[in-house]
């Protein structure tokens, strides 16, 4: 029976983090967690009530009284709040170019990292985020930042919005996705920066497929 690691994958937006996850998480039954759609569930809720989101206090006060789930299905892993299925609502334009924004409160980040560590308390998890390895799991045991050219994960995105039926163009998604990189990697709580120990893992040429089998690779090496 294979060891019930702690796998870490960190990296920008746009990387493929999320759909490699779920694959290696898939691959060797373990739970998959995905830290961002805790910030976007976050995000959604606070516009749907109108709360500012630069006010940190007044998302806090929201959040502490807000249940977020994750629950897998065969569907990919399916996100609700206050037991509303909000997995499509939370990709919305909308919440996408306000979540780095919600996700730059400490306060914020500081309940939901308690969640996902109790989350992850067992082991046989793979999580994503951007402060996975560095401050959410640090005694991980595979640690992975991902990343690829603005340009690809722009791409990526596109394509990706055309499925959900979402509007968007190749350039407005380079220029946001390079703020958001911007946000992310200078914000004061948790910035997006790779672990010491982490390995680095270029997805621009590798297929989802490829990059999934890379880690699985290296989590069995972990686990000899």
């Amino acid at each position: 029976m294979m060891k019930k690691i702690q796998i870490a994958i960190d990296g920008p937006a746009g990387a493929g983090k999320s759909t490699i996850a779920k694959i290696v998480a898939e691959a060797l039954n373990f739970t998959y967690i995905d830290t961002g759609a805790m910030y976007r569930a976050v995000t959604y809720k606070g516009i749907n009530e109108n709360i500012q989101l630069h006010d940190a206090e007044a998302l806090e006060k929201m959040l502490r009284t807000t249940t977020i789930t994750l629950k897998p299905s065969e569907q990919g892993q399916l996100v609700f709040v206050d037991g509303e299925n909000v997995s499509e609502a939370i990709r919305s334009n909308e919440v996408t170019s306000n979540v780095s924004q919600v996700a730059a409160h400490a306060n914020i980040r500081e309940i939901l990292v308690a969640m996902q560590q109790q989350l992850a308390a067992n082991g046989g998890v793979v999580m994503d985020g951007r402060d996975i390895a560095t401050h959410v799991l640090k005694e991980a045991e595979l640690k992975i930042f991902m990343s690829a050219t603005v340009e690809e994960r722009a791409h990526r995105r596109y394509l990706d919005n055309v499925r959900r039926g979402i509007t968007s163009t190749i350039e407005s998604l380079q220029e946001e996705i390079a703020l958001r990189d911007k946000l992310d990697s200078e914000r004061e709580a948790s910035p997006l920066i790779q672990a010491e120990d982490a390995l680095f893992l270029d997805t621009t040429n590798l297929s989802i497929d490829e990059a999934a089998q890379a880690i699985l690779k290296l989590a069995h090496e972990k686990t000899l």
